[in-house]
């Protein structure tokens, strides 16, 4: 959280809903065959992906050079690493960015191309790419950070000052730990850095405009190419989309309350098939057996690692998509039953994540956090009143930027009058990217369309199985038509 995270990612993360399941929303075609761009002084020379990189088989790589520094374009260049997937000669290529920030791409080009329309496939190819500052492009790093997080972990609610301490402590080591490590990149990963890449990208593919398709923290990515290279942006969807109009402290503020409300919305799920997970007959019921359940695996935690913070982990992992839903509440269950292996599996899968460099720089150097941790204790404080379960939870994730030691950026201010016209794709309940977001995105850039869907998926085209959502976007794909005005989709049914 505190981030709008990968769709294409965290609809895995909780308890084994894998990104293959996922692929399976639209029709396979065949693989791609490598190539080259053959012109211009940066062709790109597509080959097999590097070692490790977890490409799927019929996706090409090839790398790129862009400066460190924009101010200083002559200096150091970095490495990215692009994904290609579809036919090398398609009239267009679609750019996706799958979030974060600070997940990779070297995966999304096949995910996303195996499942557009087969007429849309036709048209586009699709290449992805790892941002810079992540995984096969150049990378920050933050060293072995597993020492500094134990599990089971102290309670995100701090019952006392030694509890909030013993967090902050950790953030502080985070942050030196990263600055240790790369302090030479860290004051250049930014997104309005990673936006000029994306137009070095476009111009080694000899496209005079950029085609995207950006999820989540990609919206901004997406929105702030737009702003900075107008004339180049071809066809754009943002999906789930990011609030341009404040910081990324003040965007956790304004998750906090829609987790808590999507909460409320899975609780009463659960409720309504209390024969088959036994956790209450209402709403009221299942948060209460949920409390009951952290207090339990506070006093106990379950394998000696799966404590209350654990189980804070699971529920925020399940608010992002209802996909999940039905294996969390398993889990929670079989667990009361006497059957930890579920919570265990889920506790373990999720610590693999553990801290993630690349999102810490984004976040913490592309606009100001506040140095003194009395602002955030107070702003925390008071969000807990609306959102007792993830206002602490959230502000943990972020807080190394409390102590970062790379100096903050100026953001660029997204939307200008030259920005052409873009579609806009929400969902009404998405927590981690709240609507109101979206309809700031829609007044900044004031050529676009909003399609909202019901529903709270985080990740509406091609991965949330909504024909209306997917409609709307594959015609403009195909023939670059908005909605003549803004639009509503009905909700994809609960699982």
């Amino acid at each position: 959280m505190s981030s709008a995270r990968s769709p294409l990612t965290r609809r895995g993360a909780a308890v084994g809903t894998a990104l293959g399941l996922i692929a399976l929303a639209g029709p396979q075609a065949a693989d791609a065959t490598p190539a080259t761009r053959a012109t211009g002084p940066a062709a790109l020379h597509w080959s097999t992906c590097p070692a490790g990189s977890d490409a799927p088989r019929g996706t090409y790589c090839t790398t790129l050079k862009v400066p460190l520094d924009y101010a200083s374009p002559g200096g150091r260049q970095i490495k990215l690493t692009l994904s290609m997937v579809g036919d090398a000669s398609a009239p267009r290529t679609l750019v996706v960015n799958p979030g974060g920030p600070g997940e990779s791409g070297i995966g999304t080009a096949k995910l996303v191309w195996s499942s557009l329309p087969r007429d849309v496939g036709a048209k586009y190819n699709v290449v992805s790419f790892d941002p810079r500052g992540v995984g096969a492009s150049t990378p920050v790093s933050c060293g072995d950070t597993t020492k500094l997080i134990k599990h089971p972990a102290v309670p995100y609610t701090p019952a006392n000052d030694g509890q909030e301490q013993a967090r902050r402590t950790v953030a502080r080591k985070i942050a030196e730990q990263c600055d240790a490590k790369s302090k030479a990149l860290l004051p250049y990963i930014t997104t309005e850095n990673a936006a000029r890449d994306m137009d070095r990208i476009r111009a080694a593919l000899h496209r005079d405009k950029m085609d995207y398709l950006g999820y989540s923290y990609g919206t901004k990515l997406g929105a702030t190419y737009a702003t900075l290279f107008p004339s180049h942006t071809g066809r754009m969807i943002l999906d789930s989309v990011v609030d341009p109009t404040v910081t990324t402290y003040a965007s956790q503020y304004e998750q906090n309350p829609a987790l808590q409300h999507r909460a409320g919305q899975f609780f009463a799920w659960v409720a309504k098939k209390d024969r088959t997970y036994h956790l209450g007959a209402t709403q009221a019921k299942v948060a209460a057996a949920w409390e009951a359940t952290r207090k339990k695996l506070d006093t106990k935690p379950a394998g000696r690692r799966a404590g209350g913070a654990e189980l804070d982990d699971l529920l925020a992992s399940a608010m992002y998509t209802d996909l999940t839903w039905g294996d969390v509440a398993q889990a929670v269950s079989d667990y009361r039953g006497g059957n930890a292996s579920g919570l265990l599996s889920a506790t373990d899968q999720l610590a693999l994540g553990g801290v993630d460099p690349a999102q810490l720089a984004y976040n913490c150097v592309d606009d100001a956090w506040p140095r003194d941790w009395a602002t955030w204790h107070r702003d925390t404080a008071a969000s807990a009143r609306m959102a007792p379960l993830f206002a602490w939870p959230n502000t943990w994730y972020s807080a190394p930027c409390a102590f970062w030691k790379a100096p903050t950026a100026r953001p660029v201010k997204i939307g200008s009058a030259q920005v052409p016209p873009v579609l806009l794709l929400q969902a009404k309940d998405d927590p981690a990217t709240p609507v109101e977001g979206a309809r700031r995105m829609h007044q900044v850039l004031s050529g676009s369309r909003l399609v909202v869907a019901g529903g709270g998926n985080h990740g509406q085209y091609l991965f949330d199985g909504n024909t209306c959502m997917d409609r709307h976007g594959s015609r403009y794909l195909l023939t670059g038509q908005l909605p003549p005005d803004n639009a509503t989709c009905p909700a994809t049914p609960a699982p």
